[in-house]
């Protein structure tokens, strides 16, 4: 039973927001239907007061895409009607509450819960600060209409928010001026004093305001990208992780205005508004609530500089790094389409479908290509027949059909993979599966290839798409080449054969659940290559690849033979041949140091 502000986030975090049913709303619960319509200057009173309510009452939730029911003059959440994700923009809210509530509040999160069809969007409003008061600009009688030298002060009290009586706000005023020491025209006028120096004329805000600690840094960086024409604050620095930044107006009237930004082991950087919004966006789809920035980091330099720099409206290209996805690079298309691919790198770490597929099977060799795609929105995906048949037909002249074919062909024999057939996979309205088999003189499995994508599970939230070349028994592949063939494989094949199955995954296999080319990422896309012996010997133990792979190219082993080893590929899915080869060549470096064979090059393979 949910009974407190601590298990109701909980539960949003795992994505159950029906947990929530039946809980009324309280000093830390507002629930709201419909998302605030933020055209509406009313609309983002509303946000600002609700949250600034929360900040001053100790901290609270406001959960929007559920319904209420007035149950004994309390309202009581009754359903989860969900939003649709595209309808809300987030970087909006969290920016009027950084700009509109006066100090920022601190860790605020803007998050999403649930799945699709049933998502919605929660603003976590944590406990702040016991001696800060939270203030905005008073309504003056027309809906949304503030002033700037107005101030108001929003309450939580119970299920309802209110504001702060006009003498209450005198009462406290006084005990802070009382506190001072000071006679009351005394502390004003001190007070006036220090804000306008600190601001400089014609100012209402300073740079670095809101961050005490940071504030002559900020100031410092300021100066320094003064020629780019920042122009004045449009609101509070707030901090994220361990960078700080903060809005600024461009000089020119109708000009895009900027984002100081000074992360840390980097230089201050000053980011057009349009750039930045990409940045955000990018990282907007980062599951479980993430803040945007969280996943994707803040920009770094192209090169190494020491000194502040400028990226332009203009630009078409933003390295950023320092977030949960790694190293990645937002490039802007021909077209005006921004996309956020990884840098490429390489590690040992393994998803959860790495095994995906192998129950049952007990092949002597498999090579192994896995693609994990976490493109944001899968729910609009889905395997059509058209495109089902399309890819009956690419198969047969497909490049894993051709490395296959390959392998007989340098060994004297003609064996095609040409027919391919359904299965062993399930084939679904969200998966595919069609497997190509060689087979000995007697019938008997030789050479297998296989395919498989499927769509997200409640056990597996990315796209998934496999490609498998098996040598499932060497002595039928044997027969079936001819007398005398030699049937391991050259580290050269397994190259070649790895580099196809990688091709087909990435670029063949997506194509029948829908386009990918205009997609965005809920996370790095990986490729795990694996080189596994499956099949034991007859004392149960599995034999190592040696047996049925030429590794002499990759040097001596000081740890010694193994049965398997795999290596994960954190690039884009799509590029050309070369940089795919490329790319595989590291990794199969990566590979082989990891596993011992140390003095394995690029240039030896």
């Amino acid at each position: 039973m949910l009974n407190d502000l601590k298990s109701a986030l909980a539960a949003l975090e795992a994505h159950r927001p029906r947990s929530l049913l039946g809980l009324r709303e309280t000093q830390w619960l507002d629930a709201k239907s419909g998302p605030y319509q933020l055209a509406d200057p009313k609309a983002v009173e509303e946000l600002t007061k609700d949250v600034a309510a929360f900040a001053n009452g100790g901290g609270g939730v406001v959960v929007i895409g559920i319904t209420t029911r007035l149950e004994h003059d309390e309202e009581v959440l009754d359903d989860v009607v969900g939003l649709d994700p595209t309808a809300v923009n987030v970087d909006q809210i969290r920016k009027l509450i950084r700009q509109r509530i006066t100090p920022a509040p601190r860790g605020v999160r803007v998050g999403w819960s649930g799945a699709d069809g049933e998502q919605v969007l929660f603003i976590d409003i944590p406990a702040q600060a016991a001696d800060t008061l939270f203030v905005l600009p008073a309504p003056v009688g027309k809906p949304g209409a503030t002033r700037p030298d107005t101030v108001a002060v929003p309450m939580r009290d119970g299920d309802s928010t209110y504001w702060l009586p006009r003498g209450e706000i005198q009462q406290l005023l006084s005990a802070g001026i009382r506190a001072s020491g000071m006679p009351t025209a005394q502390a004003l006028t001190e007070l006036v004093r220090q804000a306008m120096s600190d601001a400089g004329p014609g100012s209402g805000l300073r740079v670095g305001q809101g961050l005490p600690d940071r504030e002559r840094e900020m100031r410092e960086a300021y100066e320094q990208l003064a020629g780019a024409g920042l122009g004045q604050p449009a609101g509070e620095a707030w901090a994220q992780g361990g960078a700080v930044l903060q809005d600024l107006r461009h000089a020119a009237d109708g000009e895009p205005g900027w984002v100081l930004c000074l992360a840390a082991g980097c230089p201050p950087v000053a980011i057009a508004t349009p750039v930045w919004q990409v940045i955000v966006e990018a990282g907007r789809r980062a599951p479980g609530g993430q803040d945007p920035l969280a996943a994707v980091g803040l920009p770094r330099p192209l090169t190494d500089v020491d000194s502040p720099w400028v990226i332009p409206a203009d630009t078409r290209s933003v390295d950023l790094d320092g977030g949960s996805w790694g190293a990645g690079r937002l490039t802007c298309s021909g077209r005006g389409v921004w996309r956020w691919q990884p840098i490429p790198r390489f590690s040992l770490e393994q998803g959860r479908s790495a095994g995906i597929g192998t129950s049952g099977q007990t092949p002597a060799l498999r090579l192994r290509a896995l693609v994990n795609l976490p493109w944001a929105d899968p729910g609009t995906l889905e395997v059509t027949k058209p495109r089902r048949t399309l890819l009956e037909q690419q198969l047969p002249h497909s490049a894993v059909a051709g490395a296959v074919t390959m392998l007989s062909r340098r060994r004297g024999a003609d064996l095609p993979a040409a027919r391919w057939e359904r299965g062993p996979f399930g084939n679904s309205a969200r998966s595919v599966g069609y497997t190509c088999t060689i087979a000995g003189p007697e019938g008997d499995p030789a050479v297998k290839a296989s395919v498989m994508i499927a769509l997200p599970t409640t056990m597996e939230s990315t796209v998934v798409a496999c490609t498998d070349v098996l040598i499932e028994n060497p002595d039928a592949w044997a027969a079936a080449l001819g007398p005398g063939e030699y049937t391991p494989l050259g580290f050269d094949e397994v190259q070649a054969v790895l580099l196809a199955a990688w091709e087909t995954a990435a670029e063949l296999l997506p194509d029948v659940v829908g386009d990918p080319a205009d997609r965005s990422w809920a996370a790095p896309p990986t490729t795990e290559l694996r080189i596994t012996c499956e099949q034991p010997a007859d004392n149960g133990v599995l034999p190592v690849l040696d047996t049925l792979v030429d590794m002499s190219p990759l040097g001596g082993n000081d740890t010694g033979p193994r049965p398997q080893m795999a290596v994960t590929v954190t690039a884009a899915p799509a590029m050309d041949r070369r940089e795919r080869q490329r790319l595989l060549r590291q990794a199969l470096v990566h590979m082989a140091n990891a596993f011992g064979y140390v003095d394995a090059e690029v240039d030896l393979l």
